[in-house]
């Protein structure tokens, strides 16, 4: 049995799209990056894009794994930071603006995928929120000049930059899934500080970032970079679909057979 992953978007409206008919400019749609679709389904899930409908804790109990994407920076009202971006501006019809109700509900999806212990990949953002949520805390800007350069602009998917290596704890779970290091990429100027209750850190770059972090005793891992835009398949994918595929079955050993 294929689990179903659920996958995390956003929330904006048609008119920000180019060539769009002025009859619908101001309908909103939910979007979201094919890229974690099919990294969901080449690692064996079936992908479920997730709206923002339907109340967390019953979205949850529907899916066997969970994705929380990358986007916008999370609200520093929920960790204690400086707001860096215009209030004023709509999250509907921009995509840096903070959105106070994506956070809220990526939030209640961490919460309930947690307490159900359901499997969850963060990415980026998903992965800094997963901190939050948890009560730790972010940096607010890593500087350009430093020694690893952590956000690479508008440079298209690649295997990522020579110089951003990430190295893993050893003996932690997630070395077991990359080894001692990975060449990752970077998208992301803000970064995990001090990790949330229970959670670990479990991989940095070389001057003391930190890119990967797990919650001790579940199967539920954050990680920095983009999976999804990797040159090569990223094991993360192949981590959360195992993992997605063992509750599944553990579901199906469970149900009442019919009569």
């Amino acid at each position: 049995m294929k689990p179903l992953i659920g996958i995390t978007g956003r929330l904006l409206t048609l008119g920000m799209m180019d060539k769009t008919s002025p009859r619908f400019r101001d309908r909103q749609i939910s979007t979201y990056f094919a890229d974690f679709a099919e990294g969901v389904a080449r690692a064996g899930g079936i992908p479920v894009e997730l709206p923002w409908s339907v109340e967390a804790t019953e979205v949850v109990e529907r899916l066997d794994g969970l994705v929380i994407t990358g986007g916008q920076d999370v609200h520093p009202s929920r960790w204690g930071g400086q707001a860096t971006v215009d209030p004023d501006v709509d999250p509907r019809w921009s995509h840096d603006a903070h959105d106070l109700g994506r956070d809220a509900y990526e939030a209640a999806l961490i919460e309930a995928a947690i307490a159900a212990g359901i499997p969850l990949l963060g990415i980026c953002r998903g992965h800094q929120l997963l901190n939050v949520v948890r009560g730790g805390t972010l940096i607010e800007h890593l500087e350009d000049d430093g020694p690893i350069i952590h956000s690479t602009g508008n440079a298209a998917p690649s295997a990522g930059d020579p110089g951003h290596v990430v190295e893993f704890v050893e003996g932690s779970w997630v070395h077991a899934i990359y080894g001692p290091r990975r060449q990752t990429n970077s998208w992301h100027h803000q970064a995990v500080d001090r990790p949330g209750e229970g959670l670990v850190v479990t991989g940095r770059t070389a001057d003391g970032v930190v890119e990967s972090i797990a919650l001790e005793g579940l199967p539920v891992l954050g990680v920095q970079w983009h999976p999804e835009w990797s040159v090569e398949p990223d094991p993360a994918f192949d981590w959360l679909v195992e993992q997605s595929t063992q509750l599944a079955a553990g579901r199906a050993r469970l149900a009442p057979q019919n009569a």
